[in-house]
């Protein structure tokens, strides 16, 4: 190669440096770089340090162990939580009756009174049963259970059951003449309708 071919390779180089350096600092290309979010020299905002980047992968490292343990806690309180709750509703639907049983405890020991002087007989049998009869009325009645309404009442068929329709009672149409079996509210709902006659025209 001439010397002269060897000067000419030579500023087609210088050339080409200058360029390449023109190109870093135009102005158009840093926008672009920055547009981007990132930084000759680095990626995704990561430094170029080794060092810098130990230490961001420990502290991250720290942090998802973290997070890991507080989850696996968290699991742990619900797991016992549920556990808890499923006893407590197991001993709610096991003992619920258990106070309304003690209120008719004493129902149960005077109906036991009642037959053991059933012998005697006559009214004084009879008036122990009354007074048992009262009684539990007043533990039902307590516990929210009341009576539905139903002779001389119209048919409602939300708070009535009709088994059949008698004629010539003197009662309006559609009217309870007779209750064959008490219907009973419980706090408001119905638990059981009343079984009427019902009056026919």
């Amino acid at each position: 190669m001439t010397e002269e071919n060897m000067r000419q390779d030579q500023e087609e180089a210088r050339e080409e440096n200058l360029q390449e350096e023109n190109c870093m600092h135009d102005p158009a290309t840093e926008a672009a770089v920055e547009e981007a979010g990132e930084t000759p020299g680095q990626t995704d905002g990561l430094p170029d340090d080794p060092a810098e980047l130990k230490k961001l992968v420990r502290e991250k490292t720290a942090e998802a162990e973290n997070n890991y343990n507080r989850a696996l806690r968290l699991q742990a309180d619900y797991e016992n939580l549920r556990r808890r709750t499923r006893q407590e509703r197991e001993e709610l639907l096991k003992f619920g009756s258990e106070q309304l049983i003690k209120n008719l405890l004493p129902v149960l020991d005077n109906f036991e009174r009642a037959l053991a002087s059933a012998g005697d007989g006559g009214e004084k049998f009879i008036s122990g049963v009354e007074m048992i009869h009262r009684q539990l009325n007043e533990v039902l009645n307590a516990e929210g259970l009341t009576p539905i309404p139903a002779k001389g009442e119209p048919f409602d068929p939300n708070l009535h059951e009709a088994v059949m329709q008698v004629e010539d009672t003197g009662e309006p149409e559609n009217t309870i003449a007779e209750e064959l079996r008490r219907g009973y509210y419980l706090k408001g709902k119905v638990i059981r309708p009343s079984m009427v006659k019902v009056a026919k025209s």
